[in-house]
């Protein structure tokens, strides 16, 4: 309904999330989470383009479900995943899923090299390609200094916010998780600057990655409104207009 109601603009985003924590509170153990998020995902797939749904899993079984209100985007619109693994990168392009990434670019290469090898013949909605995205947390400032002191404090923020769950209840963060903002700025988390200096980056690491898509965090913890604000200009004005928009 969502996408009819947006004349085709819905972009659906999947995952079974990172935390054991989390689905325990719904009763699920650690073991069980991937081949249940691999029968929901199949399950959406098949909901998404209309008709009748039909499934026999493991975990899920769905007998003739009728499904009245079909997608507005043909055959179903774009579906996201988010992952660092092989395994999963292969999954998304068996299925026609975009990809979204999250680590330095060197490691994201072998994520895009898995994908690019195991891509399904048919595209991603549209007829366009399927896109191999780079997610990162921007900040943009005038000087070094002002975009390096405003993100240090809106990271320590994020920071807090997201070992919630692991503090509450004293179990180890990943340990991909950058704990300091220079381990955030080493590992390519985050990527601060001038919009000179954050354009190269950001083109380096995504050449660097194999990307071809840019995915942008602009807003977290405590960051100002006018420093998001000034950093979404800058990208549009130093990196989208480049490239014809």
């Amino acid at each position: 309904m969502l996408d009819q109601l947006s004349g085709g603009r819905l972009e659906v985003g999947i995952g079974r999330g990172s935390q054991p924590i989390e689905w325990g509170y719904f009763g699920l153990s650690a073991d069980a989470a991937p081949s249940r998020y691999t029968e929901a995902s199949e399950i959406l797939n098949i909901a998404l383009k209309g008709h009748t749904l039909c499934y026999q899993g493991h975990h899920f079984q769905l007998r003739e479900v009728p499904l009245m209100l079909r997608p507005h985007q043909r055959p179903y619109p774009p579906t996201w995943i988010a992952s660092n693994r092989a395994e999963s990168a292969q999954w998304a392009a068996a299925n026609g899923a975009n990809l979204a990434c999250i680590g330095p670019a060197s490691v994201v290469r072998k994520v895009t090299d898995a994908y690019r090898s195991h891509r399904a013949h048919d595209t991603v909605g549209q007829g366009r390609e399927s896109f191999l995205g780079l997610a990162r947390m921007v900040v943009i400032a005038k000087s070094d200094q002002d975009a390096h002191a405003a993100a240090k404090t809106a990271y320590g923020r994020w920071l807090e916010s997201f070992k919630f769950l692991y503090d509450l209840n004293a179990i180890p963060t990943p340990p991909a998780l950058p704990l300091t903002f220079d381990a955030a700025l080493e590992s390519e988390l985050c990527v601060v600057g001038t919009p000179a200096s954050v354009r190269q980056l950001l083109l380096q690491q995504m050449e660097e990655a194999g990307a071809n898509y840019l995915l942008c965090q602009l807003a977290f913890g405590n960051l100002p409104l006018e420093i998001s604000l000034y950093t979404a200009t800058a990208i549009k004005a130093e990196i989208l207009d480049g490239f014809g928009g």
